[in-house]
């Protein structure tokens, strides 16, 4: 090996590793990964706030890499600085995250080093990447959560929280919309702690950039009010640390690092370089790439004697120097201020607070009732008032959606005052689901609202969120043709089955208010899953829970609310929402004719395949074939519960641009409509299967 700097062995060996392991995995994107390495070292040897030994040290910065096709760069410098693993009770444990072996089995089944940064896989990687945009528009989050936790927890002489978010990303990433409205959002905020660092290599997969993107970057985070400074050459490491030190002193905007970049840097021979952004090199090309670095031609997966101690003697040592002067502010801290320290751990931990239930309101019985959307207002101030790191919005929806905070001191987050616990996300919903994801792997508890209809433009992120197995409440109302006279363009069809399609996601839609508040009590005491409340625009009857079962029983997802006098039911009526206040109507004229029909509210589908099959067959008798699902939404999934010979009323179209009335009357929402399906269930042979029925759009019923 020629004799080089510490700095150029580092960095040397974070590219030979990166090309190795795509080579030996004949899989994966190398280019990014050696172009950026001078970019990632010199920001993790002297910027970054980071304890190897500690990687969820509360106030440590952040790295999001956004370009996860890149992701070697990240395990290199994970298996070099030496971070440890976690395990989920949040205990370091001895191991390191990303082991050589690691490294070797790069794109492998089971390795710590799959093709996209996983969160909750791998140590030290802070969100799940791989969709471009997603990385960045998740740092905004990050981001802001750093903000108002500093503003909820710092105190004169404690500065417990005061870390820095560095997101680095790439042409795709700037291509994507999701990165314009986080963007526009973080510059609105101010968002000081906020730095993005840019690879402009002027190479997408199909080839240059000048085939579709030809934008002056600059100008455009300019005008959305960032400080933006370039480093002409990714090589330049004193340009590098002068770009970053300008984001460390300013003080009233985020900062967008410009860096020009040649993909597979190193390698000027290498003519495709489209396919060295995402093919493996091949071993002539890695060879020559390495007597270019003067590294050892034959060598692979080496790691130079003295280049993990380098990473050790400067971040790693200076990150622990940071974590432990830290710990022992918190210690002092503690004494001082002990109820701010008990939300600060709690928090981190992910536990609510003492009695946070006690204000949870009981709705009395009403015929009227309420909204889904007005009674779900009630219990999340509540909720809030109890936790106060409860915090979120709205799309630019609040007033419909009935999420804003209303308690005294509850605030607006803004650029002027980061305590704030009501967020105003604008029209931007892609991002605000982003945001929401960045927010919550901050371990703040997060809540977004828009419109059911409007998850879809949501959709990518709220995936993100299961994935990631983290605890993000998402709240939608108007959530069926409810809506009435805005019309297909705002009634939701499809949304719920997409939704329920989602692993890991739980779609709670509750029937009445007291199911809404039990919906609260569960969400609440989530750890690892990601929640969709789905929320009715109009008026819902308060049921009388004195005659029917307790709404408790919405966390089983599924119980029997209404049951047959005799308790041997030969017809059952499953619903979720707003529908099954109308199966209920259509119950009591069916027991007054005699006949023995059972309703079962099924608020989550997802819960509900939880429990215990002795349990399920008690709510849904397997010998009880005559089945009738109820809801004002696809009939796609139904078919699970109402079996072959059952039947669904549902929506296969799209709705209509009508008063409410007219809707149920035209697509069969009506206690009529329900008694005739279950007519027409009992004189039909139950053990004769036949295909499921549904309503059509186009004729009345």
């Amino acid at each position: 090996m020629k004799a080089q700097s510490i700095d150029q062995q580092c960095i040397n060996t974070i590219r030979t590793l990166s090309m190795d392991a795509v080579q030996q995995a004949n899989s994966g994107h190398p280019g990014t990964a050696m172009a950026l390495a001078p970019v990632v070292y010199w920001l993790w040897q002297h910027f970054l706030r980071f304890d190897p030994q500690d990687p969820i040290w509360p106030d440590r910065d952040r790295f999001v890499l956004s370009i996860g096709h890149a992701s070697m760069l990240l395990y290199s410098l994970l298996h070099l600085t030496g971070v440890r693993a976690v395990n989920p009770a949040y205990e370091t444990v001895g191991d390191l995250s990303v082991t050589l072996d690691d490294i070797k089995k790069f794109r492998q089944l089971e390795s710590k080093c799959p093709g996209h940064p996983e969160y909750r896989w791998t140590s030290g990687v802070e969100t799940t990447t791989g969709p471009l945009g997603q990385g960045i528009a998740t740092s905004v989050g990050m981001a802001m959560a750093g903000r108002w936790m500093g503003a909820y927890f710092n105190r004169p002489g404690f500065r417990m929280i005061d870390y820095d978010v560095y997101a680095l990303c790439g042409d795709g990433c700037m291509m994507e919309g999701v990165t314009g409205e986080a963007a526009s959002l973080a510059g609105h905020l101010k968002l000081s702690n906020l730095c993005w660092i840019y690879d402009n290599n002027h190479i997408t997969i199909e080839g240059s950039t000048r085939l579709a993107f030809s934008e002056d970057v600059a100008t455009r985070f300019s005008a959305y009010g960032w400080n933006v400074t370039r480093v002409s050459d990714a090589n330049d490491l004193m340009m590098l640390d002068r770009a970053m030190r300008a984001f460390k002193e300013c003080e009233d905007r985020p900062t967008l690092i410009i860096v020009d970049s040649h993909i597979a840097y190193g390698a000027p021979h290498k003519q495709d370089t489209s396919a060295a952004h995402g093919e493996p090199l091949g071993d002539a090309e890695i060879t020559l790439a390495k007597r270019s670095y003067g590294w050892p031609e034959e060598a692979q997966f080496l790691v130079p004697d003295g280049v993990p101690e380098h990473f050790q003697s400067l971040m790693g040592e200076r990150g622990r120097m940071a974590r432990e002067q830290w710990m022992m502010r918190f210690a002092a801290y503690r004494s001082a201020y002990p109820e701010l320290a008990d939300d600060l751990y709690r928090m981190q931990h992910r536990e609510l607070p003492r009695e946070w239930e006690r204000d949870l309101p009981s709705f009395p019985v009403d015929q009227k009732g309420l909204a889904g959307r007005d009674a779900s207002a009630k219990v999340l101030n509540a909720v809030a008032g109890r936790v106060p790191w409860l915090i979120g919005g709205s799309a630019d929806l609040a007033p419909s959606t009935k999420t804003r905070l209303v308690y005294d001191g509850a605030g607006d987050f803004s650029a002027t005052d980061y305590s704030g616990r009501n967020l105003h996300f604008g029209v931007r919903e892609h991002a605000m689901a982003a945001i929401l994801n960045g927010l919550s792997l901050s371990k703040v508890r997060a809540f977004g609202s828009g419109f059911l209809i409007f998850s879809d433009y949501a959709k990518p992120a709220i995936r993100l969120s299961a994935i990631m197995e983290i605890p993000v409440i998402h709240v939608f109302t108007h959530d069926s043709i409810g809506v009435g006279e805005d019309g297909p363009t705002h009634q939701p069809i499809e949304q719920l089955a997409s939704l329920r399609a989602i692993p890991g996601l739980l779609v709670v839609r509750p029937a009445d208010a007291n199911e809404g508040v039990e919906a609260w009590r569960v969400i609440m005491s989530l750890h690892h899953e990601p929640a969709a409340l789905v929320l009715s625009r109009q008026a819902l009857p308060t049921l009388d829970r004195t005659k029917y079962a307790s709404a408790s029983g919405l966390a089983r997802g599924a119980y029997v609310l209404a049951e047959a006098p005799g308790g041997q039911p030969e017809v059952l009526l499953l619903a979720t929402g707003s529908e099954v206040s109308l199966c209920l109507a259509a119950y009591e004229c069916l027991i007054a004719e005699g006949v023995q029909v059972r309703v079962v509210s099924m608020p989550c589908w997802e819960l509900f395949e939880r429990q215990s099959p002795a349990y399920r067959d008690q709510v849904i008798p397997p010998h009880v074939t005559a089945r009738i699902s109820v809801e004002e939404a696809a009939t796609i999934g139904w078919d699970r519960y109402v079996g072959a010979a059952g039947m669904s009323i549902g929506m296969d179209t799209f709705g209509a641009s009508a008063p409410l009335k007219e809707l149920q009357r035209k697509f069969g929402f009506t206690p009529d409509r329900v008694m005739a399906a279950v007519r027409e269930q009992l004189v039909t042979d139950p053990s004769r299967e036949k295909p499921v029925h549904r309503t059509s759009a186009w004729r009345e019923v």
